[in-house]
Parts: structure tokens; sequence; C-alpha cells
């Protein structure tokens, strides 16, 4: 079993398109395309985190659009960090969890990482190198070296797993504001 994540898929949102320069003919294409990456890479055993903004716009009010879309996904289990995207008939979805912010054991010494939907400046285990994931800023910003978007615009419209998380946090730069937080690092 793999935990996956990503954030910001924004399913039927046409705006988005434009907003993102989100390479797709149509919102249909979109959606098709998010889903066949998703099956891609998750397994029916897997385990699959959407840190946010599921769906968006006049479909996301559409019941039996998101049940459809729901549907589709991947995994054993699929857990949603809400967003500000994120209404009451998403909110009504049979995720395995709902929550606004996450603390989940990942990586390779299973320690606790921080989920939500939005980057943080800080969070718990911030100095024992624990990792916050985060979406929200689409395509503006990848994040910092402990802090990581994994939002579909800037991995490609796949998901992730920790390990490659891990790998691009080591490519980014420090949080220029982190000392002014964390003065014991």
């Amino acid at each position: 079993m793999k935990i996956w994540y990503t954030a910001d898929t924004h399913f039927g949102h046409e705006n988005i398109l434009r907003f993102c320069q989100r390479p797709f003919a149509s919102i249909s294409q979109m959606d098709g395309k998010l889903i066949e990456n998703l099956w891609h890479h998750v397994s029916p055993e897997d385990h699959l985190w959407i840190l946010g903004d599921f769906a968006f716009g006049s479909k996301a009010k559409d019941s039996k659009y998101l049940q459809q879309v729901f549907d589709q996904l991947p995994g054993a289990e699929k857990h949603l960090v809400i967003g500000n995207h994120d209404l009451a008939p998403t909110l009504e979805l049979p995720w395995d969890s709902i929550s606004h912010l996450k603390e989940l054991r990942d990586g390779p010494q299973n320690q606790l990482h921080t989920l939500c939907h939005y980057p943080m400046i800080t969070w718990n285990n911030a100095r024992r190198g624990a990792l916050q994931l985060f979406g929200h800023v689409h395509n503006n910003w990848r994040g910092s070296r402990n802090a990581i978007n994994v939002g579909v615009d800037v991995w490609d419209f796949q998901p992730v797993t920790f390990s490659e998380v891990a790998r691009r946090a080591k490519k980014l730069p420090v949080n220029k504001h982190w000392s002014d937080v964390e003065h014991g690092n």
C-alpha cells in the first residue's frame, strides 16, 4: 500500500483552464486526464489524499456530477483535506476522512508530517524534519525546503508519493521567513 498526494484538481472548473494556463481544450478533457493520471499511479490498495479544491464552479454544486467524478477515483481509501473551494456537495461525498489539517505518518522514518490546503510558515515537528504538504497556490509557488506544493499544476497533473515530495524538497530554497519563526534551526 502506498500513500498518494495531490491538490487543486478543480474538477469541472471552466475558468481554471485560463487561470492556470492548463493545457486542455475543455473541462471534460482536463477531468478525463486527471482521472487517467490518478489511475496510472494509484493502485486499488493505495490511499489517496486530496489536499483541497476537489471541484469548483457550477459543476461543483451538482451532486450527481461530483458523485460521478468521486466514483472514478482509484484507491482503497480517499481522504479530503478541505480547501477554500470545497463546499457542501463535495463535503457530502463518501470520503474516508475529511479534515482541515491532518498529521500523517509517511516516509522512511514514518514521521508525522502536516497536510493542509494552505501553505504554512511552521507546524508541529517542523524543527525535527517534518514536512508540510499543501496546495492552494497552484503554479504560483512550488514551496520551500520543508513545505512543498503537491498541487496538480506543479506536478504535471499527476499525484505524488512522499519520496517524490522529499526529493523535490531538497532542491527547493530554504523559506526566507523560517528564521523569523523557528529560532533553533
